[in-house]
């Protein structure tokens, strides 16, 4: 079975495709908060790379988030109108899930798989290794608060994700302190190729959804409403 994976949740779109035994064709841009620009062209051109048509898919995998409201958006929306289009099932895969994947063959006995969330906060999820097994549902927080829910485990962890990257000082620091071992690095942020790997295994296993089940990952308000809020608050 062929599967389409879109990724739009993050500074960058991606699209890839998979036939069933591998990732044929995937690419990567990042232009601006343009995905829903390049998305389109994007998903025409990676679909014929990969040998196959929009006829061919059978089902589509998209990253639902947490992420970029706006870039979540258009992702989402593209795979909900191909599905209906196609009348094929869609896959929804979380991003903390995905770049969770990048470390899978870690020696460590958790993954902490953390996200930039801006405004000084992370999304994060923890996860057991190496069957990348979800432990907690995904949060959004301060770094320290992610920090204190990965050494409540007292377990060896990988850490993972732009969100680490950006505060990697207070992670390294504080962990080092507070947990056995640890490990840091990996997948900055999830990737079309990767959403297409999960999404064809828990197709497979018929894992899927119709469209109006596929629902984005929001764990707080979108930074639009809260500055509005905080204008109207003084």
């Amino acid at each position: 079975m062929n599967l389409l994976a879109i990724d739009t949740a993050t500074d960058a779109v991606s699209v890839a495709v998979h036939d069933g035994e591998h990732v044929v064709a995937a690419a990567v841009a990042r232009g601006e908060r343009r995905h829903a620009e390049l998305l389109a062209p994007m998903i025409v051109e990676v679909v014929a790379r990969g040998g196959t048509t929009l006829g061919e898919i059978g089902a589509i995998a998209v990253d639902v988030g947490p992420g970029l409201f706006t870039g979540m958006r258009v992702g989402i929306t593209a795979a909900k109108a191909l599905a209906e289009v196609l009348e094929v099932p869609v896959v929804p895969v979380v991003s903390l899930d995905a770049v969770a994947h990048g470390v899978a063959g870690t020696d460590m006995e958790i993954i902490a798989s953390v996200l930039d969330a801006r405004r000084g906060e992370v999304y994060w999820s923890l996860y057991r290794a190496p069957d990348v097994m979800r432990l907690t549902d995904a949060r959004v927080g301060t770094p320290e608060e992610c920090i204190a829910d990965i050494t409540a485990r007292g377990q060896s962890v990988a850490v993972v994700g732009a969100g680490y990257e950006r505060h990697r000082e207070i992670f390294v620091e504080l962990l080092r302190r507070a947990v056995p071992l640890q490990a840091f690095g990996g997948p900055p942020e999830p990737l079309a190729e990767v959403i297409a790997a999960i999404g064809h295994t828990r197709a497979m296993r018929q894992d899927t959804c119709g469209v109006d089940a596929v629902l984005p990952v929001y764990l707080r308000a979108p930074d639009a409403a809260i500055n509005w809020a905080t204008r109207n608050s003084t």
